[in-house]
């Protein structure tokens, strides 16, 4: 797939995501298009789980754009709460009809994040991330990798870069949070930058 595979792409709309996902694909010179820029609305994500809405996205977007696609569905899972937001990570805070921006979503999320977690003991929790790439819309093979990220969640943000839950979510072993750490490193030990290098493994293995 790897040596036919030139351009793809990203069905998302999230800015944070395409960064990542294109520094990451950057050494195998695939050109990652974000949806929006080929006028691809957001696809439902009326699932269960993240294989089920990632792989219902990529199909989407292949579709639409008669290109292969790349989509990732990502969240955050507090043991406390019983894996939640998990799946609803991106609108956990969102009320009927609101819009709001990406960033007060972001805001809106965290304090709700933090407030469920207010009275409890377990501050333990996990990233957790699957990438689906799809050939064309219909393919019946479709690549799949996943990787997961464990840390803890902090009541006071720290941070600037990321985005999302970043900013309250503790490295222990480092004594930061993922909204401290520089693009590089993050991309290194995230569960998105692990879920890509698996999948760009297989891409190779795949030559």
């Amino acid at each position: 797939m790897a040596s036919k595979l030139n351009k793809l792409v990203l069905a998302s709309s999230n800015p944070g995501k395409l960064r990542e996902i294109s520094a990451v694909l950057a050494p195998l010179g695939i050109d990652v298009v974000p949806q929006s820029d080929l006028g691809i609305a957001d696809a439902e994500e009326p699932f269960r789980t993240f294989i089920e809405n990632a792989l219902a996205k990529a199909r989407h977007a292949a579709r639409q754009a008669h290109l292969p696609a790349l989509a990732d569905d990502s969240g955050l899972c507090a043991h406390a709460l019983g894996g939640e937001p998990g799946v609803h990570s991106a609108r956990y805070a969102t009320l009927a009809g609101a819009n709001p921006g990406r960033e007060e979503q972001d805001r809106r999320n965290n304090q709700k994040l933090v407030q469920e977690l207010r009275d409890k003991e377990d501050f333990n929790a996990h990233y957790y991330c699957v990438i689906v790439l799809v050939r064309h819309a219909q393919d019946p093979e479709p690549v799949i990798a996943e990787g997961s990220w464990s840390g803890q969640i902090i009541a006071q943000p720290r941070g600037a870069n990321g985005f999302g839950y970043d900013p309250h979510f503790l490295l222990p072993d480092l004594g930061l949070t993922a909204a401290e750490l520089d693009p590089e490193q993050k991309n290194l030990i995230s569960h998105r930058g692990k879920a890509l290098r698996r999948l760009m493994a297989r891409l190779r293995e795949a030559r």
